[in-house]
């Protein structure tokens, strides 16, 4: 049995933090300061995170290989689980030619690649977030993006920081259901807090969307979209996430967000179009193949006029795929009817083998337990969905077989990056590095309500995950708020909320947008688009959170 000990240098937490950062310095210094490939800086981190634990946490060797060994599984599954069969179902609309289909009926909707970002990686992105989560929404709308003619590195970088403001509702409202199991709040005081933070960044992330695609001009002519865009996104998402559903609450704020768009273009356009910068010649985005030529001579609006007008049923099939997984998801996850609770009885837990730790209190982390939901798991919805869609596109088993196969292998590095990043992150946690790492942040006392999103932040950073983020820190939130007299309440939520700018700037993510759109193993250049965006992101939120803390915000706290 393996005890932890949070301050195993010298009883100092501050000493004992130094340490137990390393693994993080390590992967953030060798990805953004040396352009380290992700899986390498992954698989460097996870080496010190082991070293930390063993030298200095004196954690056994044994348990310490079984901790990673347990993060990759989780790794794989459900994450990449989930990520493979979601890109696969995209290859197979590529595969067909309804890609393309897709691809001209948001180009119809605005010839401006502007308003395309907002529309594609915010509202499409955030629709695809609420249904999957785990870096599906950052795949799909990036490699769309490319299909309307986006280079790759500002296709992924600009997917990377559309994913904020849904992410805390994510894989219908998974992070925040997680956190209250965690913190032992009601799930509807969470998802109502969080509710009440999220939206500011809703307001704010469409603008600077398209001030990445176009600089001041871009906000300067395009700013109508970006507003309408992002106040209906964020109204959406308080009135659902507060009065409806904390569950639905994603998907009600993207279609709301999406149709105000829609709705605004009838009667307002830019005063100067954006027209595509470049197209892949075939027609096929990167990730279907990796090494298509683009055709910087490509005119995207004489391309348009060319074309013949599809037909009202391809453009039904285009969308079908997206219809399906609405529907599969929808059915699999409302509790009254009889499939949720179908699937959940498949569901297997077990302790995982070896490993044998408890906290500095006696208790077993609820990590030790690994949940194998095979059934419910949102990998294996969407890979229902892809069969289902199979026969409305016309692929036959043999061709879909195909498409997984190349799917996994166009995704081998990703696959390698998610699972060590996943082991750092069930090292650290098992052998007391991140406890570490909180407690020393939870001394700041009523500062901590500044820090509260940072730490949440920080979960993100090294895990990918809201809902990773949500169980290593969701407990801790509560009991540094009752030891600094603050909310518990607004402390959990902020984890959730914080985490959610933590999502552009994870390795997990990060390969998964450069895989997406055929930049493997340039992940550095990715991180160096999008770091500011994240900490400046984050320091908004952080002085939201800490108003909130006192009298001049606190009437927001339910």
């Amino acid at each position: 049995m393996f005890k932890q000990v949070y301050d195993p240098v010298s009883n100092s937490l501050g000493w004992s933090t130094l340490f137990a950062v390393l693994p993080l310095v390590t992967l953030f210094v060798l990805l953004g300061g040396f352009k380290v490939k992700a899986h390498v800086a992954a698989l460097a981190a996870l080496v010190v995170s082991m070293l930390v634990a063993l030298v200095v946490y004196s954690m056994p060797i044994g348990q310490t290989l079984d901790s990673a060994a347990e993060g990759a599984v989780f790794g794989l599954f459900p994450i990449m689980w989930i990520v493979v069969n979601a890109i696969w179902i995209y290859n197979m609309t590529v595969d067909s030619g309804h890609f393309a289909v897709l691809r001209r009926s948001f180009g119809r909707l605005s010839d401006d690649q502007r308003v395309q970002a907002v529309l594609i990686a915010f509202c499409f992105g955030a629709l695809m977030e609420a249904l999957a989560g785990f870096g599906t929404p950052v795949a799909i709308s990036a490699v769309m993006l490319i299909g309307l003619g986006f280079k790759p590195i500002k296709a992924a970088a600009v997917a990377l920081v559309a994913n904020t403001a849904p992410v805390a509702f994510g894989a219908i409202a998974v992070p925040i259901t997680t956190l209250s199991e965690v913190s032992g709040l009601p799930q509807d005081n969470l998802g109502s807090m969080v509710g009440r933070q999220t939206p500011f960044l809703a307001l704010i992330v469409p603008l600077i969307l398209v001030g990445m695609v176009d600089g001041r001009r871009g906000i300067r002519q395009a700013w109508p979209a970006a507003l309408v865009g992002g106040v209906a996104f964020a109204v959406a998402q308080f009135v659902c996430s507060n009065y409806i559903s904390v569950e639905l609450t994603d998907i009600v704020a993207s279609l709301v967000s999406a149709g105000a768009i829609v709705l605004l273009l009838r009667v307002w356009q830019p005063s100067e179009t954006l027209r595509v910068e470049a197209r892949p010649a075939t027609g096929r985005p990167a990730i279907a193949g990796g090494s298509e030529t683009l055709d910087p001579n490509f005119a995207a609006a004489a391309d348009r006029r060319a074309e013949t007008p599809d037909s009202g049923g391809d453009v039904l099939k285009a969308y079908a795929p997206y219809l399906v997984i609405i529907a599969v998801f929808a059915l699999a996850q409302i509790s009254w009817l009889p499939f949720k609770d179908f699937l959940d009885a498949r569901t297997k837990e077990f302790d995982w083998p070896g490993l044998h730790v408890v906290n500095s209190a006696g208790e077993a982390p609820t990590s030790l337990t690994f949940k194998f939901n095979w059934a419910s798991s949102a990998g294996t919805l969407l890979l229902l969905s892809g069969l289902i869609t199979m026969p409305i596109l016309r692929i036959t088993p043999a061709r879909a077989v195909r498409a997984w196969v190349r799917t996994v292998v166009q995704l081998r590095w990703a696959i390698l990056t998610v699972a060590s990043v996943l082991a750092i992150a069930y090292v650290m946690n098992l052998s007391g590095q991140t406890i570490t790492i909180g407690q020393w942040l939870a001394g700041a006392g009523g500062f901590f309500a500044f820090l509260s999103p940072i730490l949440g932040w920080f979960g993100v950073a090294v895990t990918g995950s809201d809902t990773s983020s949500n169980s290593l820190f969701g407990a801790l939130q509560v009991a540094a708020a009752h030891k600094a007299d603050l909310s518990p309440t607004l402390m959990a939520a902020s984890n959730s909320s914080g985490g959610v700018l933590g999502k552009m700037i994870s390795p997990q993510n990060l390969a998964i947008g450069a895989a997406a759109v055929g930049m493997a193993g340039g992940e550095g250049d990715i991180f160096r688009k999008v770091i500011a965006w994240s900490i400046g992101l984050l320091l908004i939120l952080a002085v939201l959170v800490y108003l909130q803390s006192t009298d001049v915000l606190g009437w927001m706290v339910p």
